[in-house]
């Protein structure tokens, strides 16, 4: 099913993802899987979701691979993506220095831990930078009654970078930042940030996988580009998601056959 002649014109597809997928390590785990199997070339372009879509939706990507449903189901809506599928999930933490000034260490509510940095004015690095980890961020401060797409605080800090740049800020500053999981447990740099808040359902990250609609692009590799969403919703790319693991814990857990993903 997913065998691509090798000499097929179009050997390769370009992937417009988020960074998380990138800097956890999983692209490097599962392409070599998949490139065996068809033979297909994937080259990522890693990018905060929002201007991955955006990316796709000039034509310079195949395939999307990311975390923002509503934004992923606008995506098809306006004609630009074939189908979405969900393909896995994990969730998000929120990091913090050791110190805790805003005193939420070990809470499993994000909403009242949010209020109280707020009220604390304690120090918040956010991505700003339209990803999937921004919008959840972007929401999550709305529950909390603050309105972090639009500022007036010298305590929360935008700095319109990925997922690493962010963490290495806050490790600078000794700042909290909320973060995608799997991020954090490739991440280095940790300095004296720990995790502060996890548990949370609020904090569910889901991930979609979605062919550019070729109507829209000609230039679009349908055939290879479905091949790889294929494989990665099949059971064996369900397995390669699960068997990724960093220091023996599992990073993303697969969910393809789930209908309300």
């Amino acid at each position: 099913l997913f065998a691509w002649p090798a000499a097929a014109a179009e050997p390769s597809i370009v992937v417009a993802s988020t960074t998380s997928t990138q800097d956890s390590g999983l692209f490097s785990h599962i392409l070599p899987l998949f490139r065996a199997k068809t033979g297909i070339d994937v080259k990522v372009v890693a990018q905060g979701t929002g201007q991955a879509l955006d990316t796709a939706r000039r034509g310079d990507a195949d395939v999307v691979f990311v975390h923002a449903r509503a934004a992923e189901q606008e995506f098809v809506a306006q004609g630009f993506g074939v189908k979405r599928h969900p393909v896995m999930y994990n969730d998000f933490v929120l990091i913090g220095p050791k110190g805790d000034p805003a005193g939420i260490a070990g809470s499993k509510d994000i909403v009242a831990a949010l209020a109280a940095i707020r009220d604390r004015q304690a120090s918040f690095i956010s991505r700003g930078d339209r990803s999937g980890t921004h919008m959840a961020e972007l929401k999550l401060w709305s529950l909390a009654g603050f309105d972090a797409a639009r500022p007036q605080a010298a305590w929360y800090k935008a700095i319109g970078q990925g997922m690493g740049a962010a963490l290495n800020t806050a490790s600078a500053s000794e700042s909290y930042v909320l973060a995608d999981r799997a991020t954090w447990l490739a991440f280095r740099n940790r300095g004296d940030l720990r995790i502060v808040v996890e548990g949370d359902r609020r904090m569910f990250n889901q991930y979609g996988v979605l062919l550019v609609n070729p109507a829209q692009h000609p230039s679009v590799k349908a055939g290879p580009g479905q091949a790889f969403v294929d494989w990665l919703v099949s059971p064996e790319g369900q397995g390669a998601i699960a068997g990724f693991r960093i220091g023996g814990e599992q990073l993303f857990y697969p969910n393809a056959g789930d209908p309300d993903a």
